[in-house]
């Protein structure tokens, strides 16, 4: 397996800049086949740093959110610090959620590239950083979320109380986590509230990037009616593998990474400058209380964003 020296170089950002390794410290990569690649170089770079590092590769899951082997999990708990390259996304599982509570700092890479990984990794995190926490600051003073879009997304979502994530990219504390690549800042809508119309007409998790628009008719906090062409029967096909929470209004985020840009994968789709994504499932890795093996991510082009009153994207551009 011959991996480059910007593929390497990029693994040592995520490692010592991004999760903050220090001397000693436990780490295990948890990969798939897809993913292997970026698994194998994160694996080396660790190991060059003269930590002990455990290096599992598993059968890709079915789903985004879908919970790894248990005694993956429990070997989860045992680490300081973990990243996560695999093909089906684990962000939004028990597994992490557990180990994250034990004070392990976590990062997952779901469906992460070569490509993605050397473009975006060397982007200005602390330039992201900073932006992440404005627009994190500005979510926790609202009280209604609205989005349109000229695609036709007319959505008022309830926030007020949330607490906002703000994914800058720097997980160096006890017990921290998030995506890498990495650039938003998002929160969980208040559940049965969200009410309006999702137009996903940039990249679906899941599905990838979108040849027809998947339009989401959303009443009392959930997925009601979803249309559009094949791709829209796939996701409600990728829905109905985990039941009626699946359809949960689990997520408004903002993407900060000036890096990144749309490639159909949606752990580099949902970070970019300029665009908005709507998750629906499980929503407890953001403090709400619907737990779903499945998180899937649509993501909204050129968007108008109101906070309460104040409009703070305009098609596509931040106002702040």
């Amino acid at each position: 397996m011959s991996i480059s020296k910007e593929l390497k170089s990029a693994a040592l950002i995520a490692v010592r800049d991004c999760m903050g390794l220090r001397p000693g410290e436990r780490v295990a990569v948890v990969t798939d086949e897809p993913c292997r690649l970026i698994g194998q170089a994160i694996f080396e770079v660790t190991q060059s740093a003269g930590n002990p590092v455990f290096l599992i590769e598993i059968t890709p899951r079915r789903t985004h959110g879908e919970e790894p082997p248990p005694e993956v999990a429990d070997l989860m708990q045992k680490m300081d610090l973990i990243l996560i390259p695999t093909s089906k996304s684990m962000t939004h599982t028990n597994a992490k959620r557990s180990a994250q509570a034990k004070g392990v700092r976590v990062a997952t890479l779901p469906g992460v590239t070569e490509d993605m990984m050397v473009r975006c990794m060397n982007a200005d995190y602390f330039k992201i950083a900073n932006l992440t926490n404005k627009l994190g600051d500005l979510m926790e003073k609202t009280s209604v979320i609205r989005v349109t879009s000229p695609a036709g997304t007319d959505i008022s979502m309830p926030v007020e109380g949330r607490k906002a994530i703000r994914s800058h990219g720097l997980f160096r504390e006890k017990g921290m986590g998030g995506n890498l690549p990495t650039g938003e800042a998002f929160l969980a809508p208040l559940e049965d509230q969200s009410e309006g119309i999702v137009v996903v007409d940039g990249s679906m998790a899941g599905i990838g990037i979108l040849s027809q628009p998947i339009q989401i008719r959303v009443k009392n906090g959930y997925a009601k009616e979803i249309t559009g062409g094949a791709e829209a029967k796939k996701l409600v096909e990728l829905l109905t593998i985990h039941g009626p929470l699946s359809r949960n209004v689990a997520e408004f985020g903002i993407g900060t990474n000036d890096r990144a840009k749309i490639t159909g994968v949606i752990l580099e789709d949902e970070k970019v400058l300029g665009t908005i994504h709507i998750a629906f499932g499980d929503n407890m890795t953001m403090g709400g209380s619907v737990n779903v093996q499945s998180h899937l991510d649509g993501l909204v082009y050129s968007p108008a964003v109101w906070f309460d009153e104040k409009k703070i994207m305009e098609d596509g551009k931040l106002l702040i």
